[in-house]
């Protein structure tokens, strides 16, 4: 295994495809300076609080909005933006999320440019990833093998729409060392969950406290406070020396937020940048969809006839990887049983046959049978509900069958015993078994 040491002693990785490149630090336009940019998405959370969704999943590839999963929206904000060099460093469970980053995304970078896996290589360490820098850390030949001026630090399990390059302009403005993405929200909101940072009147950043319980206000809007979105800039000369001293600390969780960025202030150029929403609706969009309450709430919200988040702008694609199926269809016209989606969004390959679907979000490849009632539910991949089936206030796994006369989301203390339900009362079906070699 090689240490901190060693690799000071070993110097930089070869540089690949360098020659292709035009020299650091003759950028002309914001796309040219995304060209020295690399990003690190991280995507290897257990995603805990999401159990069972997460059981035979990485949070990263839990589904969201019927075709996407939640690593897709980071990934093409980093399109949108034109970041086209990204690592993607997974871990727990990430065979589906390796699947769907391979068939997705892989080719849509470009030529000389990536969106790649990089798993736990253990290459400069025996254990596996201690926390966010000990991730980035683990993998600095990776990165250190890509000539770059810059590298943006993203977290696969948010939802949210942002245009980096605006970020990497403010940060190179400035002649930041780091900048942090911040998002103004209510002290009460902020207090125990986030990073709160304080800053001067310039923006640069004067504190920060890692999920205080009595928040520093804003100086800007002293009714909010800077909350830290886990998103950074570092100058890459800066990264590598900041993370192998970190390593080498053996107090240190080696977390960006508790451990590095506080050692940062007082030593370098540290930036807030105020995050800007590309979803252009009156409130700021940024959800962290870490509980299940949280995800079934943004999922809801994209049925609604005016959803705050936007699947459907043009300006700004969501991207994915998609099964290929045929249309969704729905039949039967009878009076007593008629195929029916109100106020839903329907994937290809779903037949409605004689039952009625509301307010829910339907899966590929998904069957409704005759006499059914689906209501605010949220319904994967490969998923049968038998006739005369009532559903309501749940999320049904991939590869459920639901039997005949099934009744769920009625009756509390039969759907504990039944099935895992949250602290708000959502229902949460899976199958009993693992199935990580069937597809999602």
């Amino acid at each position: 295994m090689i240490g901190p040491a060693a690799w000071r002693a070993a110097g930089r990785p070869a540089q690949r495809n360098a020659s292709n490149r035009a020299p650091l630090g003759k950028s002309t336009d914001h796309m040219d300076r995304m060209r020295e940019a690399i990003g690190v998405l991280l995507a290897g959370g257990q995603g805990e609080r999401l159990w069972p969704l997460t059981r035979d999943r990485a949070k990263p590839a839990v589904p969201f909005g019927a075709v996407y999963r939640i690593i897709d929206v980071t990934l093409s904000n980093c399109l949108n933006s034109d970041l086209r060099r990204v690592f993607v460093l997974t871990q727990y469970k990430a065979l589906s999320l390796n699947r769907h980053v391979r068939r997705g995304w892989s080719g849509l970078a470009g030529h000389q440019e990536f969106i790649e896996i990089l798993p736990p290589q253990m290459r400069v360490s025996r254990d596996w990833y201690q926390g966010t820098a000990d991730a980035v850390y683990q993998n600095i030949y990776s990165i250190g093998s890509e000539r770059s001026s810059f590298v943006i630090i993203l977290s696969g399990d948010h939802i949210y729409k942002m245009d980096y390059k605006k970020m990497l302009q403010q940060h190179v403005d400035a002649g930041a060392d780091v900048t942090v993405a911040t998002l103004e929200v209510d002290p009460q909101e902020a207090s125990g969950r986030f990073g709160v940072l304080e800053t001067d009147s310039t923006g640069r950043v004067a504190g920060f406290e890692e999920k205080p319980a009595e928040p520093k206000r804003s100086a800007r809007n002293p009714a909010k406070c800077n909350a830290s979105m886990g998103i950074y800039i570092f100058s890459s000369r800066l990264l590598i020396p900041i993370l192998l001293e970190d390593a080498e600390r053996t107090e240190s969780t080696h977390d960006f937020g508790k451990d590095i960025m506080p050692r940062l202030i007082d030593r370098y150029r540290v930036f807030a940048y105020n995050f800007i929403d590309e979803n252009k609706k009156e409130a700021l969009y940024w959800r962290d969809v870490g509980t299940l309450e949280a995800y079934y709430e943004a999922n809801m919200d994209l049925v609604s006839v005016s959803p705050v988040f936007n699947l459907y702008d043009q300006a700004w694609p969501l991207w994915t990887w998609q099964q290929q199926y045929p249309p969704a269809k729905f039949v039967f016209a009878d009076e007593n049983r008629m195929g029916v989606a109100l106020d839903s969004i329907v994937a290809g390959g779903s037949i409605i046959s004689g039952g009625r679907v509301r307010r829910c979000i339907l899966g590929y490849d998904v069957r409704v049978n005759s006499f059914c009632d689906v209501e605010n539910s949220i319904i994967y991949n490969h998923v049968n509900i038998g006739r005369y089936s009532h559903v309501r206030n749940a999320i049904i796994d991939r590869h459920v069958q639901l039997p005949e006369h099934t009744i769920i989301g009625f009756d509390a203390e039969d759907d504990r015993r039944r099935f895992h339900v949250s602290p708000g009362g959502i229902v949460v079906v899976v199958r009993q078994e693992s199935m990580l070699e069937e597809p999602e």
